[in-house]
């Protein structure tokens, strides 16, 4: 079963979550071990907050034994390297944002925490997450797990890859033109570009700091399997 884990759907994760089949920690531990093999070749994951997600996947542990109820406990998810997570990277691939750490979780990322989501990282994109690739001066490039010759296409190609290669349950990307289907398109993934207000915009860089900013077409939303 651990050697199947990594390839199922978010939804056949959580089911194991629920049923007891696994643990939030052991499968934390999972993806760990898998980046750490496998991330250098792909490049798809530039940033990680490994204590951070083991303290959140031991609060999911101990929900989950007294009964859980939240939608995604315990499910280790990816964040874009645009979208805000407090203190880790956002850097949109620019180099002289190459210090910026956000203070607060985007208001995306702050549901999927209230939802019990485990936060494992930040996932690559071109600068200004600006192009149907994922290369950048900072983290240089990801690679398409299927062939490291090609691209996964961008700009969210880090976590397109990443959840092809089993490095991620659930990614949490953003899209103007084609920014979460495209990669998604490339790396045989799902990718959902929802309503242009389902998400609040608030919390992606480079973007506006007031509260849900008007933001011709851009929308952030999921990737998966």
């Amino acid at each position: 079963m651990t050697r199947a884990i990594p390839f199922l759907s978010a939804e056949e994760t959580l089911s194991l979550l629920r049923s007891h089949e696994v643990g939030a920690v052991e499968l934390l531990e999972l993806y760990l071990s898998r980046i750490e093999r496998f991330n250098p070749a792909i490049n798809a994951v530039v940033a990680l907050d490994a204590e951070g997600a083991r303290r959140a996947a031991e609060a999911a542990d101990r929900a989950l034994a007294s009964g859980g109820g939240r939608r995604l406990l315990g499910l280790p998810v990816t964040v874009k390297d645009c979208v805000d997570v407090a203190g880790l990277p956002c850097t949109a691939g620019v180099e002289r944002f190459r210090h910026r750490r956000p203070v607060c979780d985007a208001p995306s990322v702050q549901r999927l925490r209230a939802a019990g989501a485990v936060i494992l990282g930040k996932t690559n994109v071109p600068p200004w997450a600006s192009d149907w690739q994922a290369n950048n001066p900072l983290f240089g490039r990801t690679n398409n797990p299927w062939d490291r010759e090609r691209t996964p296409g961008g700009s969210t190609g880090g976590g397109a890859a990443a959840l092809a290669s089993g490095l991620t349950t659930l990614e949490i990307g953003s899209d103007q033109g084609g920014s979460i289907r495209i990669p998604a398109a490339f790396c045989g993934v799902y990718g959902h570009r929802p309503s242009e207000t389902l998400v609040p915009r608030s919390g992606h860089w480079p973007g506006s700091e007031l509260p849900n900013p008007a933001a011709l077409l851009t929308v952030q939303g999921p990737l998966a399997r």
